[in-house]
């Protein structure tokens, strides 16, 4: 599985722990950046890293900054992108059982290194429960999307 990761310099630290754990566990990892703690701008590496899960070029997309509002905000503009702001192990997995996410977003600020590394996996190894009524809902928000 390709993943995407993006970050701004309040998350740098966690993203390369988070870029760590995921090439260690075999995924193949595509570092949108920041690359250090210079102050940066998030929507210059969040939105590359969505669009490039919107194209599929990557499977999922990790998306990390100090509170992981701003960068869950991007990721959503983007079209085909469900990201969610994710704070704990329960709404890891319950947005990917009934929402089919392909984007979490954490704030390092907000979750620590144990918790965000539970989180992350926790997403990571949840299927989609495909139950009828919560693809309907998926399809809803495509088609929405579809006409802006």
């Amino acid at each position: 599985m390709k993943i995407a990761i993006a970050c701004d310099h309040g998350a740098y630290a966690l993203k390369e722990k988070v870029k760590g754990w995921l090439q260690e566990a075999g995924y193949e990892v595509r570092d949108f950046g920041c690359f250090g703690t210079e102050s940066v701008d998030y929507p210059d590496f969040a939105l590359p890293a969505a669009e490039a899960v919107a194209r599929r070029e990557a499977d999922r997309g990790v998306f990390l900054c100090t509170t992981g509002i701003g960068v869950s905000i991007c990721a959503n503009k983007v079209k085909g992108v469900r990201c969610a702001l994710c704070t704990d192990t329960m709404t890891a997995r319950m947005t990917r059982e009934h929402n089919d996410t392909n984007a979490l977003a954490m704030g390092a600020g907000v979750v620590g290194e144990n918790l965000a590394k539970e989180i992350l996996f926790t997403w990571l190894t949840t299927p989609f429960s495909e139950a009828p009524r919560h693809q309907r809902r998926i399809d809803k928000i495509s088609a929405y999307e579809s006409q802006i």
